[in-house]
């Protein structure tokens, strides 16, 4: 094969002879993480599963595989769809998973409540002056003003 007739391949795109990927860099080239690091972190400390079980992060990741993936208080549950170690644009990372209808109620539910729950506490503003505080205090029973 001559170099010109050799085709650049696009961010995302594999080789046919790469059918899987350490779950570390998988999670990094979908966007999950930004760096590799946090990946690996993030693995390790069991934030992420595959197919249901607590994995290391060198365990390769397939198509078809169901990755759960716990960050920022929130259960992402995504179908590998295609695989990539190599960290592209935005639209190409979500091409190569698809959350669950599930997943998505979940968290936009969670989203839900945790926004009625900041709606309900009382807002006191910027930072509070010494009265404020003592108002505060007063109106959370933390301490009897005299």
């Amino acid at each position: 094969m001559t170099r010109r007739s050799q085709r650049r391949k696009q961010p995302g795109e594999q080789d046919s002879t790469d059918s899987a990927v350490r779950i570390d860099k998988w999670l990094w080239a979908s966007r999950f993480y930004k760096t590799r690091v946090l990946s690996t972190e993030a693995v390790s400390a069991g934030h992420v599963q595959l197919n249901g079980a607590r994995v290391k992060p060198s365990r390769a990741v397939k198509e078809g595989d169901q990755l759960q993936v716990k960050k920022g208080g929130y259960e992402h549950v995504v179908d590998v769809l295609d695989i990539s170690d190599k960290r592209g644009s935005a639209t190409i990372a979500r091409q190569l998973y698809r959350e669950t209808d599930e997943s998505i109620q979940k968290r936009e539910l969670a989203a839900a409540n945790r926004r009625a729950d900041r709606l309900s506490q009382p807002d006191f503003g910027d930072k509070p002056d010494k009265k404020s505080r003592r108002e505060r205090l007063k109106f959370l029973g933390k301490r009897s003003v005299e």
